[in-house]
């Protein structure tokens, strides 16, 4: 029996972050003393949860080298569906962004192309990632061309992030918060990628006979 099936977890997971997301939207709405407030503080919002899902999905492997515990590995064996939730929230982001445009006509001409860049690649790599998230397109893409993108992906989402919050800071410094949670968990990161590497190397065989035996 699986025993999976049991825990909150998988698509079950993904629904219930969905469905939290939405109701979230909906209430911050419902309470707004307008639409146009309400559909700021949206973006405001679901560019929280985006940030949250997209670290913890960032260093779920980290976590699971560097402190490991039955949680750990669920977040671990969970990444991809957190990973995916994260895309759902960041694509209700996008939505209330397209909304406020028409709400507020003022919004888009303000903006330039080269403050909408950032957004722009890091919404190609979401979709890319999201898209090679199941079954068919990661087979058809294979493995090192898949873990070669999703690596990338990974990396310029939370680099779009830094830059999204530090470039914010000199007008609030409260910005500084998620941009040195940003650095932490990037930190994190890179200690759990240097310790697997170590972990690995202790368990190698001391010499290249041995390596070639268990090759063998």
């Amino acid at each position: 029996m699986n025993t999976r099936t049991n825990h909150l977890g998988g698509w079950r997971l993904f629904s219930l972050l969905a469905v939290s997301i939405l109701a979230m939207a909906a209430l911050i709405l419902a309470f707004a003393p307008d639409s146009v407030e309400g559909t700021r503080s949206v973006i405001r919002a679901t560019a929280r949860t985006s940030f949250a899902l997209f670290f913890t999905a960032f260093t779920a492997s980290a976590f699971a080298v560097l402190v490991p515990s039955p949680f750990s590995r669920s977040l671990l064996r969970e990444r991809r569906i957190i990973g995916l939730s994260f895309a759902f929230s960041h694509f209700v982001h996008a939505i209330a962004i397209f909304a406020y445009g028409q709400l507020a006509p003022e919004f888009w001409p303000n903006r330039t192309a080269l403050g909408n860049l950032p957004g722009s690649i890091g919404y190609a790599f979401i979709l890319l990632l999201t898209l090679t998230s199941f079954k068919g397109p990661a087979r058809l893409l294979g493995a090192k061309a898949w873990k070669r993108l999703h690596v990338t992906g990974m990396w310029v989402i939370a680099a779009i992030f830094t830059y999204s919050y530090f470039k914010r800071i000199p007008t609030n410094l409260l910005y500084a918060i998620p941009f040195g949670i940003v650095v932490a968990a990037v930190a994190v990161r890179l200690v759990g990628k240097l310790a697997l590497a170590a972990r690995r190397n202790q368990r190698a065989p001391a010499n290249p006979d041995e390596r070639k035996a268990l090759v063998s």
